[in-house]
């Protein structure tokens, strides 16, 4: 599709009056080269002025949130973390709410899947930085994290119980993460699930066989869901776009939804619309429809 204003991707109709836009990052707004288009910053910019919030809701750490940083208009938010933190990108990233994974909740979480699906190894996702274990695939984006089992990485030493260490060792976790060299990543997936049940929440957003681990009740979703209510926004007035399992959730809750051309099955299945790739600017594709559909009736 090339024209900007003509029927939707595949022609699901367009959602009445949207009050709020939430939109996945990675393999959603952002090209597979990881930055934003110019397109899709203009549409971005063009939802904003036309009354429109824009929310980025994504899997990854307030760190990594710099390439969309600066498109971020007006109240500044976006959720990370799969739903652990709402920051703000205009203050650097700040926290300003975070839903932590309990460190016994994380430790009874490694121990399962350590039975249930031997050579899992794991990373720590804290506030203030991951760290992982020494099998663990290393993040090159982090030179600085702490590597050692998950077992040590999760424990608070009594000393720093209750307050913030110089090392980070108390900061709050905001997921486990979870690798496996073998397992399919939907396999793994299931396997996970199966062990833990409703200890924990587990998802996926990678192509590999990587797990992420939530608290309890903490998603995408719910984190949203919150956000939306202190605007007094109801879920029918929220478009949402994503393209892994951990946007299911999300899509599911909003009032429309688009699939990525690109998505995973079960998110096509689930999502009530459909547009083109994140390549080929699937979400800025939208947003364009609903803003001149927002202009022609003149709001």
């Amino acid at each position: 599709m090339t024209s900007p204003h003509g029927p939707a991707p595949d022609d699901s109709p367009l959602p009445a009056s949207p009050r709020l836009i939430a939109t996945d990052l990675d393999g959603t707004l952002l090209h597979d080269d990881k930055y934003v288009s110019e397109r899709t910053i203009a549409a971005l910019a063009a939802a904003e002025e036309a009354g429109i919030e824009v929310f980025f809701v994504t899997g990854r750490p307030a760190r990594w949130m710099d390439v969309v940083s600066e498109h971020v208009h007006g109240h500044g938010l976006a959720i990370c973390a799969n739903g652990a933190a709402v920051v703000d990108l205009h203050a650097g990233g700040k926290l300003l709410q975070v839903r932590p994974l309990e460190r016994e909740t994380a430790l009874a979480v490694v121990q399962a899947l350590r039975d249930a699906a031997p050579g899992t190894t794991f990373a720590v996702e804290q506030s203030t930085g991951i760290h992982y274990e020494p099998a663990y695939p290393p993040f090159h984006q982090d030179p600085g994290a702490t590597i050692a089992t998950a077992e040590k990485l999760l424990q608070v030493p009594e000393q720093v119980q209750g307050q913030q260490a110089e090392d980070g060792a108390a900061a709050p976790v905001l997921k486990l993460l979870a690798h496996h060299p073998d397992l399919t990543p939907d396999g793994f997936l299931a396997v996970a699930r199966t062990a833990v049940g409703d200890r924990a929440i587990i998802t996926r957003s990678s192509p590999s066989a990587l797990l992420e681990v939530s608290g309890p009740g903490v998603s995408k979703a719910s984190t949203l869901a919150l956000c939306c209510a202190q605007r007094g926004i109801s879920s029918d007035e929220v478009v949402a776009f994503g393209d892994m399992p951990n946007d299911l959730e999300m899509l599911t809750w909003a009032g429309t939804s688009y699939a990525m051309g690109n998505a995973h099955p079960d998110v096509l299945a689930a999502a009530s619309g459909r547009t083109v790739t994140n390549n080929e600017d699937g979400v800025a594709i939208v947003i364009e429809q609903i803003v001149a559909r927002r202009l022609a009736d003149g709001h």
